[in-house]
């Protein structure tokens, strides 16, 4: 779910008129208040808290598995190679839609349809993930995950529409920095509260179960259904604003030519392996990350929740703090080095030492939090501009059958080795991506690139290139 939403900064930084404050309605009469004027800043702040609040309930339930980790290999009996396949169920779809979530919101629904579309497959998903719970069906729940996950990562593209629909200028960043932070709230609030809901509920129901499992997380998904009312008024309000400013639908801006893989260049390939081999040692160790300091740290579950969601902590007030570090700097190879690097130790603390587990995950916090800040822009150092949608929609999908792949083998390792070879697996993958990145940094170096050049020297070469081009 990262990936969609961290590239969305590249985005454009062009003024709005049709948007900026000052207007009031058309034709005759009084002004309008200013919380019902579309061109006011108040009602813009209105539309904001919307956006914000439209993927939340998405990423609240998308790690409801990792907080009730201990719950759903007790009360269900599964082993943990089961339990990652509802991660896998939720990766598969994206494998696909990562190339048509744009275009069926362009082309097919329209941003307000599709918003509430993919905002009911969410509900619907997550419905259907808790009813299979209540009445002990594996097999529902697989089911459940691959629905929520249709609608997941295509909202995301959603909603870093309506944002560009709504603040194109000089705020944009800073409107897709608040939502990236408001999803790390979601993904922090399940992680911390999932488990004293399963303890509440139980004492209702009178002992643990399935059936406490799946009203659990009956009552997660009344996040989503929060989501689902706030596309419904988003939809209502742009509507509204698009007959009083003569505003049109938001577009994604994603042109998607799958022809166009065959002239990727080599450097970006590489930054491929560097995406995969990276995240897939991230989403799958949170996945798995309560059992493991229950069992080696002697936590508490709830110590275990809460250090496990260090990460999503870390990253929601740390990620535009480093993107800002990065755009100031440059260097995004050497910076996605530091990264990959202290992702490595952080995962070596945790496999090899018994040292506090909260230096080693804020540690992976902060290095997780750089590393999208300045891999995700390298992209469009490396390809045309008319190309980047593919080359996205196609990062995206290779990190998602990767995730999905190696849920699954993360969870047979752990059945069969254990928390030590599978810290070493994970080591091993991140190694992987650390290897492309310093061939990366010398490919780069020997072609001339400026994916490493500091800011002032990159826009010297690109003014040069666009006079020679005129």
């Amino acid at each position: 779910m990262a990936g969609s939403e961290e590239r969305q900064g590249l985005l454009g930084d062009e003024d709005d008129r049709s948007l900026g404050g000052g207007q009031t309605a058309k034709g005759p009469g009084r002004p309008m208040l200013a919380i019902c004027d579309p061109s006011h800043l108040l009602h813009r702040m209105v539309v904001l808290v919307l956006m914000c609040f439209l993927g939340f309930g998405s990423y609240f339930c998308y790690d409801n598995p990792a907080a009730l980790q201990t719950e759903l290999l007790q009360d269900l009996n599964l082993n943990t190679a089961r339990f990652m396949q509802l991660y896998a169920w939720y990766s598969w779809p994206n494998v696909v839609l990562c190339f048509f979530g744009g275009f069926l919101i362009d082309r097919v629904f329209g941003i307000r349809v599709g918003t509430i579309i993919f905002s009911l497959f969410v509900c619907v998903g997550q419905i259907i993930f808790a009813a299979g719970a209540l009445v002990n069906h594996f097999w529902l729940m697989e089911f459940g995950r691959f629905i929520f996950g249709i609608g997941g990562e295509s909202l995301a593209v959603a909603q870093n529409t309506y944002a560009v629909s709504w603040f194109k200028g000089k705020a944009l960043n800073l409107v897709f920095g608040l939502q990236l932070s408001m999803a790390r709230v979601g993904s922090t609030v399940n992680m911390n509260v999932m488990g004293w809901v399963y303890s509440k509920v139980a004492d209702l129901v009178g002992s643990p179960g399935h059936t406490t499992l799946g009203v659990s997380l009956m009552i997660a998904s009344v996040t989503c259904f929060f989501s689902l009312i706030c596309a419904l008024v988003l939809g209502f309000l742009d509507k509204r604003a698009e007959k009083i400013l003569s505003k049109e639908q938001g577009k994604t801006g994603e042109v998607i030519k799958l022809t166009d893989v065959k002239d990727f260049p080599f450097p970006l390939w590489l930054i491929f392996i560097v995406c995969v081999g990276y995240y897939v040692a991230i989403f799958p160790f949170i996945g798995l990350g309560q059992v493991f300091f229950i069992e080696k740290f002697n936590f508490s579950p709830a110590e275990a929740r809460a250090v496990n969601s260090i990460v999503y902590i870390i990253s929601a007030p740390a990620s535009p703090v480093l993107g800002f570090l990065v755009d100031k700097t440059g260097r995004n190879v050497i910076w996605v080095i530091i990264a990959v690097i202290t992702t490595l130790a952080a995962h070596m603390m945790l496999a090899f030492t018994f040292w506090n587990p909260w230096i080693a995950m804020s540690l992976l916090g902060v290095s997780y939090s750089l590393l999208a800040c300045a891999l995700w822009p390298m992209v469009a150092f490396v390809v045309p501009e008319h190309q980047l949608g593919t080359a996205y929609g196609f990062m995206q999908s290779i990190q998602n059958l990767g995730l999905a792949l190696i849920s699954m083998a993360a969870g047979a390792i752990l059945d069969s080795r254990g928390y030590l070879v599978l810290e070493v697996f994970f080591c091993i993958c991140i190694c992987i991506a650390l290897m492309a990145l310093i061939v990366l940094y010398f490919v780069d170096y020997l072609r001339g690139g400026d994916l490493n050049l500091s800011p002032s020297a990159r826009a010297r070469l690109q003014k040069v290139a666009t006079s020679d081009a005129e």
